[in-house]
């Protein structure tokens, strides 16, 4: 198949979630035969922090403004087997007018499903949602499953939609050797959001006042200056992804907190709960619906909703993490890698083009 997108990025991923998650998933499809053209604006805090300028085996069309490359994404789509359009992409709407209008397979990738639809309900304008919703693709993938499913069909007009949650690739997400500049018992990876902030205070602060002879590490973008910062907690402002395993391998125990957003959903797992499973790391994470689907709590994550769980997790000797690590190691190795996505992405367009066999 050739496949034809139009994102926010995979070329940073600084302050985001999109590009990791396509470049997992590009790398394989390309590996199974498969062509990729990718396009995607040229906005300064991405050129600024870019980690990724090829896609090796695709074609990564970085352009300035829509009229620039409007012509060559139209010749990309003529004989295009599936074109997408995804959320945050900052030109979507015209994009799905293009993707509309031509014969490749009409499919939207909502990668932040759970933010849409609150922000719908809240009456707001979402940018990358075109007037007349979701209702002229043929079908739509949504990054979280559970209520965001039929939410996506209710509120958006979609007429099919089905969950392709986030992966990771083992390539670049393994066991490294611990580095001593972010050594920590405890770390936390992730950009900032205010709708994060109580459950970050909970769940990672409020523990590192309580345990100040310990050292909590984390690392992210678009933090506050007022961010309230202990003497024990040390910040690493931005992280490519080649160093997130040096990250997540020297620390003892990390730590997933959810948007509100997507907890209140559920079926929402973090790409990062992913990525520090393929490192070997154990992982504390709040709770939502769905998580059991994809950890086992108790023997391959651990869950708190307060400080002392936390303290708790932490007080666990090296043996009873490391086999709640290797568990979830395992576990991710096997169900949610990019070849894995890659492999249920083929079954999905299979699907469509035959339903009567998906029916079956």
């Amino acid at each position: 198949m050739k496949i034809v997108i139009f994102g926010l990025t995979i070329s940073s991923s600084w302050g985001n979630g999109h590009a990791t998650v396509w470049r997992s998933l590009c790398r394989q499809l390309i590996s199974r035969g498969h062509d990729i053209v990718f396009f995607e604006r040229d906005v300064p805090y991405y050129a600024t922090h870019r980690d990724l300028s090829t896609i090796d085996g695709g074609m990564l069309r970085v352009y300035e403004s829509w009229n620039d490359v409007i012509g060559i994404a139209e010749r990309e789509l003529r004989d295009g087997d599936v074109g997408i359009v995804t959320s945050y992409c900052p030109d979507a709407i015209a994009a799905s007018e293009l993707v509309w209008s031509s014969p490749a397979l009409r499919l939207f990738y909502d990668l932040d499903s759970p933010v849409t639809i609150a922000r719908l309900r809240a009456g707001e304008v979402v940018s990358y949602i075109h007037p007349d919703g979701l209702r002229e693709f043929d079908l739509v993938l949504s990054f979280t499953g559970g209520s965001a499913i039929a939410a996506l069909k209710v509120e958006l007009g979609a007429r099919q939609v089905v969950p392709l949650y986030g992966s990771v690739d083992p390539i670049v997400h393994h066991r490294v050797a611990p580095t001593e500049s972010y050594r920590a018992a405890l770390s936390y990876l992730g950009t900032y959001s205010e709708d994060r902030q109580r459950a970050l205070h909970d769940l990672f602060i409020e523990p590192a006042r309580r345990a100040p002879q310990l050292r909590f590490v984390m690392g992210g973008a678009q933090y506050p200056v007022e961010f309230p910062w202990g003497a024990n907690i040390f910040f690493v402002q931005h992280l490519p992804p080649v160093e997130h395993p040096s990250f997540f391998c020297s620390s003892r125990l990390t730590l997933n907190v959810t948007r509100a957003a997507m907890r209140e959903m559920g079926w929402c797992p973090s790409g990062r709960l992913f990525e520090a499973a393929a490192c070997g790391v154990p992982m504390v994470s709040d709770w939502w619906e769905g998580l059991d689907d994809f950890f086992a709590r108790g023997s391959e994550i651990l869950i708190a909703s307060s400080a002392d769980d936390v303290l708790a997790a932490l007080e666990l000797d090296d043996a009873q993490l490391n086999r709640i690590a290797n568990a979830a190691r395992e576990r991710v190795l096997t169900e949610h890698t990019g070849a894995e996505r890659a492999r249920e992405f083929e079954q999905i367009i299979e699907n469509v083009h035959n339903p009567t066999m998906a029916a079956a």
